[in-house]
């Protein structure tokens, strides 16, 4: 009987530790809301194992003091408004410290709004329309560029570099596409390029026919694609091609993705697109191309902005020793670091600051080509 006694006791004191660090143990929880499913699902599993990276970085480099673990609960908003509301209550009950995401801004814009109610920070490393930041929210942060600053950069470019004197614009009527389409329209008016037609196709249409013959009779220097996916736009540029249309392809940041080029093959090549600028010799981004490479392949659009901006969220909670919103969002404030998309320093408002330039599409790869404070680039 005494050697029992003794030998739970003994056990006893072996399990104390283990149960001690079992109650002290705590993991920190962050969200990410992207589209996983359907048309756009490369851009938002980009977005997920962006975040995922730089979560790996930090705790390789020590982790966040007070957590053992750091755990992402991605969320699918499939770019649709409600899907992405639901997205942020279901985030909201997890008690997340942070959300990067989310990817269209008629997703990001109404989760949001719904996160900023609970005092949630979210930044999101792809919705690239002014009213993301410009509604006044308290814990809005964007990565990414602006609509209002990618528009004028395009048209400076098609008129400097390309000379354009005519175009002929097309978007899918997203809050996004429709929204950076009416910028390039109203940029186009002021300095002098005729808009010969302004049309519109919808969100999963796979025959564009009738628009591109539109556009072939109308004959515009430019023909310029403001769509909501990559997937739309290989096949627009595929059909261009057949067509025999004659107009220089111009597009934006999301025909930035190598799936684009992939799937339109031939009829990607001398296609222009405007992307942020990233230069790939730096430190930083040589570290996050092995990391991401090495675990999910080929780096697509996004998912560099995504491992900056949940870097600069851990960052922050770890300068902050909190998870409380008002202290994060001081110290979000307060970072100023070479990324490995850009360098970051968040303005008052929420912005990051847009370097938009102009890539050409050249033997499958996107070529820096002009810039519009350098011109042509070498």
């Amino acid at each position: 009987m005494k050697k029992r006694v003794f030998a739970i006791a003994v056990m006893g004191l072996i399990l104390i530790p283990f149960l001690l660090t079992s109650v002290s143990a705590k993991t920190l929880k962050i969200g990410s809301m992207s589209p996983l499913t359907g048309p756009y699902a490369a851009d938002g599993n980009d977005i997920k194992n962006g975040v995922l990276c730089a979560i790996d970085v930090i705790m390789d480099e020590g982790g966040i003091p007070g957590y053992d673990k750091i755990e992402l609960f991605p969320q699918d908003t499939a770019c649709d408004p409600k899907q992405a509301v639901a997205a942020a209550n279901k985030l909201i009950n997890l008690e997340v410290a942070g959300v990067v995401g989310a990817y269209c801004s008629s997703s990001t814009i109404p989760a949001s709004s719904t996160l900023d109610e609970e005092d949630i920070i979210m930044l999101t490393p792809a919705s690239t329309h002014q009213d993301v930041t410009d509604r006044g929210l308290k814990y809005m942060f964007r990565m990414c560029g602006r609509d209002d600053a990618q528009a004028p950069a395009a048209v400076k470019f098609l008129k400097e570099a390309l000379k354009a004197k005519s175009i002929f614009i097309v978007d899918d009527k997203t809050t996004y596409s429709q929204g950076l389409a009416d910028g390039v329209e109203a940029n186009c008016k002021k300095n002098g390029i005729k808009v010969l037609g302004h049309d519109h196709v919808n969100q999963g249409d796979k025959d564009f026919s009738a628009i591109l013959t539109m556009a072939k009779r109308d004959n515009a220097d430019i023909l310029y694609m403001s769509l909501q996916n990559h997937a739309t736009g290989s096949l627009m540029a595929i059909q261009a091609k057949r067509m025999g249309l004659k107009s220089q392809i111009v597009s934006q940041d999301a025909m930035y993705h190598p799936n684009f080029m992939k799937v339109a093959k031939a009829a990607a090549e001398g296609i222009y697109v405007t992307y942020g600028f990233t230069d790939r010799t730096t430190a930083a981004y040589k570290k996050y191309e092995k990391r991401f490479t090495s675990q999910y392949g080929e780096i697509g659009a996004y998912g560099t902005y995504a491992y900056d901006a949940a870097t600069a969220l851990l960052r922050a909670i770890k300068a902050a020793k909190s998870t409380k919103p008002k202290k994060v969002k001081k110290q979000l404030m307060k970072l100023d670091f070479d990324g490995a998309s850009k360098h970051v320093k968040f303005e008052k408002n929420g912005d990051s600051g847009s370097s938009y330039i102009a890539y050409k599409i050249v033997n499958g790869k996107y070529i820096p080509y002009w810039s519009p404070n350098e011109g042509y680039l070498k």
